[in-house]
C-alpha cells in the first residue's frame, strides 16, 4: 500500500516537474494535469484497497487514510517549495 501511494505520488512529481521546464501558458495545465492524475490514481487504489480487496476493517481503513494524508502532504509541499523558487 505505502509502495503504491510513492509510486503516485512519483508520477504525480514528473508531471510537475516536466511542467515547469514548458513555456509559461502550458505550466498549469501540467500542475493542474498532475494533480488530476494523483487525484484519479489515488481513488482507484481506494476502490481497490477499499471494495476489491475487502479491507473494510477498522485499521485497515486508518492506515489507509494516514498514509494518504501522509504521501499527500509531502506531494504539495513539494509543489509549495518549488513554486517558490520558480512561480508559474
Amino acid at each position: 500500500l505505502t509502495l503504491c501511494f510513492i509510486v503516485i505520488s512519483l508520477v504525480m512529481i514528473l508531471i510537475f516537474i516536466k511542467g515547469l521546464s514548458k513555456e509559461p501558458e502550458s505550466q498549469s495545465i501540467y500542475s493542474l494535469a498532475a494533480i488530476g492524475v494523483k487525484i484519479i490514481l489515488e481513488m482507484s487504489l481506494a476502490l481497490v484497497w477499499l471494495i476489491i480487496a475487502k479491507k473494510t476493517g477498522v485499521i485497515s481503513v486508518i492506515l489507509f487514510f494516514v498514509l494518504y494524508l501522509a504521501i499527500s502532504l509531502y506531494s504539495i509541499f513539494f509543489i509549495l517549495k518549488t513554486l517558490k523558487k520558480k512561480s508559474l
